[in-house]
C-alpha cells in the first residue's frame, strides 16, 4: 500500500515524512552538489555554493509566505523548544512579564520555560476541558503591559487547532512548528513566528523564526549571543556554523511547494484530507475523535477505538500494510494521524479504507 520505491504512508508526528521528489533530488545531489565534487554536508557555510543554497531558501520562504519588508529571518538550531527560553530573553525588555494562552502540551511547556525568566501570565487555559477546546477569547485575561502574547496555533498531540489569529495588544508571538507552510498566513499579524523544521520543512535540527525588525535589540543583558536575535540577524544566522544539511533540505521542500502551486494549493489539499479523515470518524460507531469540531487540526488527527484493548491489533495491522506511525502519543493514548503537507491524499484514503475493513472485523 506504501508508494514507490516501497515507501510506505508515514503519518508520524515528527520527524515527519519528506515529499519524495524532494529526497531523491537530494539522493541525486548527495556527492556531488552541482558539480562541484562535494556533498552539501561538506561545503563551507561561508563559501560562495553554500551561500547561494541559503540565499534561494530565504527568497523562496519570502515569497511562499509573502513576508513584508521589516520582517528577518532566521534559521536557527535548537528546534522550536529552544526558543521557548530565547523569546523571554529577546523580547520582555523592561516589563519581564508576558501573556501565554495554554491549549495542550506545547503551550505549557513554553509557559514552563518562560516562567523560568519572567512574570508569565496565564490568560487563558483549556485544561477544564482536557484541552479539547480553544477558550473563548473574549474571557481572556490580557495583561495591560504584556511584552508579547504567546499562543500555539497547533497543538500536535491534543490536535486543537486555532483557526483564527487572536487579537491582543501586545505583539502575537506563535509556535508554528506544526502549520507553518501547510497554508497561507498574514505574517504582518505576528510580531514573531518560529518553528521547528521536522513538520512540514525539513529535517529535525532546524528551526525558522521570522521576526518584526522592531523587535530586534531589545534582549536583555546577559543574553546568550547564539540566542540574541539581532546578533543572528545581523550574521546571517551564521554567528557558527549552522545545520546546513537542514537548511539545504528546507531550501529544497520550498521548491517544492512553489511547484505545487504555493500555500494556497497546500491549504486545499490539507482541508480536503482532514475533512475526509474526520467524516470517515465521525461517521463510525468505533472511532471517535474528542476535539471540538470547531477546532479540530488539519495536521495531527487524535481518534480512539471503542475498545482500547484492541490498539494493538490496529496498529500491527496497519504496519502490515504499510501504515506506521499511528500511535497516539503517550499522554493521549489511542491513535494519531499526523497529516502534513508530505502526505498525499492517496494516504489518507488507504488509512480510512483500512479503518473501516478494522471496524468491519473488529467492531
Amino acid at each position: 500500500m506504501g508508494t514507490s520505491m516501497d515507501r510506505v504512508f508515514n503519518f508520524s508526528a515528527g520527524p515527519a515524512a519528506i515529499p519524495l521528489p524532494v529526497l531523491e533530488r537530494a539522493r541525486d545531489e548527495l556527492v556531488d552538489w552541482h558539480g562541484c565534487g562535494m556533498s552539501v554536508m561538506e561545503l563551507s557555510h561561508r563559501g560562495k555554493e553554500f551561500m547561494s543554497i541559503a540565499e534561494r531558501a530565504e527568497a523562496d520562504l519570502r515569497g511562499l509566505l509573502d513576508i513584508p519588508a521589516g520582517y528577518r529571518v532566521l534559521f536557527l538550531q535548537g528546534g522550536a523548544s529552544a526558543q521557548f527560553g530565547a523569546i523571554p530573553f529577546n523580547l520582555a525588555g523592561p516589563q519581564d512579564k508576558a501573556d501565554y494562552v495554554v491549549t495542550g502540551s506545547w503551550s505549557k511547556k513554553a509557559l514552563a520555560e518562560g516562567r523560568r525568566f519572567l512574570r508569565a501570565n496565564v490568560a487563558a487555559d483549556s485544561a477544564e476541558n482536557r484541552h479539547t477546546e480553544i477558550p473563548d477569547p473574549a474571557a481572556w485575561q490580557l495583561s495591560p503591559d504584556a511584552a508579547y502574547l504567546h499562543y500555539t496555533p497547533n497543538e500536535t498531540i491534543g490536535g486543537v487547532e486555532f483557526h483564527f489569529v487572536p487579537a491582543a495588544p501586545a505583539p502575537l508571538v506563535a509556535d508554528m512548528s506544526s502549520t507553518l507552510l501547510s497554508r497561507p498566513i498574514d505574517v504582518s499579524r505576528f510580531g514573531l513566528i518560529y518553528a521547528g523544521a521536522q513538520k512540514n520543512i525539513g529535517p529535525a535540527g532546524l528551526a525558522i523564526v521570522i521576526v518584526r525588525e522592531e523587535l530586534l535589540g531589545r534582549a536583555r543583558e546577559g543574553t546568550p549571543v547564539m540566542m540574541d536575535y539581532r546578533e543572528q540577524a545581523q550574521n546571517d544566522s551564521m554567528l557558527n556554523t549552522p545545520p546546513t544539511w537542514a537548511w539545504y533540505i528546507a531550501g529544497l521542500v520550498f521548491e517544492w511547494l512553489l511547484e505545487q502551486g504555493g500555500l494556497a494549493e497546500m491549504e486545499r489539499r490539507n482541508r480536503r484530507k482532514a475533512e475526509t479523515l474526520y467524516q470517515a470518524i465521525d461517521d463510525s460507531g468505533f472511532y471517535a475523535n474528542p476535539v471540538a469540531k470547531h477546532c479540530r487540526s488539519w495536521m495531527n488527527v487524535p481518534f480512539t477505538l471503542a475498545d482500547p484493548g484492541l490498539d494493538a491489533k490496529f496498529l500491527e495491522q496497519a504496519k502490515g500494510v504499510g501504515l506506521l506511525s499511528l500511535k497516539g502519543h503517550r499522554s493521549v493514548g489511542g491513535m494519531r494521524a499526523s497529516i502534513y503537507n508530505a502526505m498525499p491524499q492517496e494516504g489518507v484514503d488507504a488509512l480510512i479504507a483500512f479503518m473501516a475493513e478494522f471496524e468491519r472485523r473488529h467492531g
